[in-house]
């Protein structure tokens, strides 16, 4: 249909500006910046501190105003503007204040960009989101498979701050301009992103005070918590787990490649594995495999076999990152479905993610990276094992859960 044009270009875009930012930034803190895995952790902690207070708020005020696709559209114009300010940003407090200002508007996007395209994809039958957000992982793994070759083509500096000894690639500043490229080409496909429809509907003053109600919503807020916790931080670290282990920068892409091209196809069947497990079997999945990950992660030393344990990251993120928004969309209000995906993103992204950033930060400068992974992988396991008695089934009394979680069928 017309009308999924501009949103999967969209996810195309903005999704192809993660696949440089995402799997390098936390090098560039510890390497180009020359900060302490500390400081890492505490920066890393800025975004979803600051989307704590953001995301409810701009989710908010898209259900009451009605324009989603245009809230969309300036949220994804200050975030191409922060990544550049954060390229300009030296030092430990600059990048501080650089980061939290681009989480202000950043950190809605994707809650936003859910929520959106669940409106407006809701009677476009049962593979269509699937179709759409897979279009957004084949942008993430173009743009991914292109960064190593930017930094070849182009004069490499030394970052400010960055030491001689151990940095692996001088010229990684590149990735902030790249980067806001990419979110402004996307900023640009939002102003044609449909307005009218499903995608308009305007909740009524206090009505969010019906999620506060809601048993299932909360319950699945509180297991979110908990696995994002368990999740963020080893997911963010993930470059410097490599490097550990005595990778480089085309190995952490090489891995990156793999985990891509076994998530497409999954992405692309997400409707067929909801029709088949449900929202919630699709979490249960992607807890369990993901805690297996971080498992063999930890265990696991023979280089070939590390690289194929990567290939589970895309199961996890068909589990996880597809089934929490579908999950929500059923059991939340469909007027307050952006206010509903960005509560979850607080308590996910943003609580548990600032949390979790900061403890493993803390913990990898006196454990170590390997063990911290054992941990949280032990952990997901445990709570995946939980999951079926902790959440209730996906039921909707207002919409059936294959014509309106799937008509609109996801580090870092």
């Amino acid at each position: 249909m017309w009308h999924s044009i501009p949103l999967t270009l969209f996810w195309f875009s903005y999704f192809g500006s993660l696949g440089i930012f995402f799997p390098f930034f936390t090098l560039y803190l510890r390497e180009n910046a020359g900060l302490s895995g500390t400081e890492v952790g505490l920066i890393l902690a800025i975004t979803p501190l600051v989307g704590i207070f953001a995301q409810p708020i701009w989710g908010q005020i898209a259900d009451r105003t009605g324009a989603r696709s245009r809230t969309l559209a300036f949220l994804t114009t200050g975030t191409a503007l922060g990544y550049l300010g954060l390229g300009a940003a030296s030092g430990f407090w600059p990048i501080v204040l650089a980061t939290a200002m681009l989480a202000l508007v950043g950190t809605a996007i994707f809650p936003m960009m859910t929520s959106v395209s669940l409106a407006i994809l809701r009677d476009a039958g049962h593979h269509a989101f699937g179709y759409v957000r897979a279009w957004g992982t084949i942008g993430y793994f173009i743009v991914i498979m292109l960064f190593p070759w930017m930094l070849q083509n182009f004069p490499p500096r030394l970052e400010h701050g960055a030491i001689d000894a151990g940095v692996s690639q001088p010229g990684l500043g590149l990735m902030f301009t790249i980067t806001a490229g990419w979110v402004f080409v996307a900023a640009f496909i939002a102003f044609f992103i449909p307005k009218k429809g499903a995608v308009a509907l305007r909740a009524a003053r206090g009505d969010w005070h019906e999620l506060i109600g809601n048993r299932p919503f909360v319950r699945f807020l509180g297991f979110s918590l908990f696995v994002h916790f368990l999740m963020q931080g080893p997911m963010w670290l993930f470059p410097l787990f490599v490097r550990s282990r005595g990778g480089e920068l085309t190995t952490i892409r090489d891995m990156w490649i793999l985990m891509l091209l076994v998530e497409i196809p999954l992405v692309l069947s997400t409707g067929s594995g909801l029709k088949r497990l449900g929202a919630r079997g699709l979490l249960v999945i992607g807890v369990l495999v993901g805690g297996l990950r971080w498992m063999l992660c930890a265990l696991v030393a023979d280089p070939t076999l590390l690289f194929a344990v990567q290939a589970l990251h895309g199961v996890t993120v068909v589990g996880l990152n597809l089934g929490s928004p579908l999950y929500l969309d059923v059991v939340a209000p469909e007027k307050l479905r952006s206010t509903a995906q960005g509560i979850l993103s607080m308590v996910a992204t943003g609580i548990a993610g600032m949390a979790s950033n900061i403890s493993a930060g803390w913990f990898i400068d006196r454990r170590g990276i390997d063990v911290l992974y054992l941990i949280c992988g032990a952990g997901l396991l445990v709570l995946g094992g939980f999951a079926c008695w902790i959440l209730p089934a996906a039921q909707s009394s207002a919409r059936d859960i294959q014509t309106a979680a799937l008509p609109s069928d996801t580090v870092a």
